[in-house]
């Protein structure tokens, strides 16, 4: 009957063990999943700000064509700015 009740316990322990075993391996392998996971992510935001950073400062564009010649802009009139707006009307 003794040797019964230890086989039992020592079977016992050595399931739990076993379990305990498992869910560390588990633990860890998703431990490892999500620092992976977490490293793609930064990597993915650090190409998104280094494209960023290249698109503003603009040392790959060529803008020579869209300055405007400073002598051309003697010829466009002058618009006065019309100050006799009043909206005194609208609040009656």
């Amino acid at each position: 009957m003794k040797k019964t009740l230890i086989l039992a316990t020592t079977l016992m322990v050595g399931v739990l063990c076993a379990d305990s075993n498992l869910t560390e391996s588990n633990l860890s392998v998703s431990k490892a999943k999500k620092e992976a996971q977490q490293l793609a992510e930064q990597i993915k935001k650090e190409e998104k700000f280094a494209k960023e950073q290249r698109f503003y400062q603009g040392e790959e564009y060529d803008l020579s064509s869209y300055e405007v010649d400073k002598s051309s802009l003697d010829s466009i009139p002058l618009i006065e700015p019309d100050y006799d707006f009043d909206m005194d009307d609208v609040y009656d």
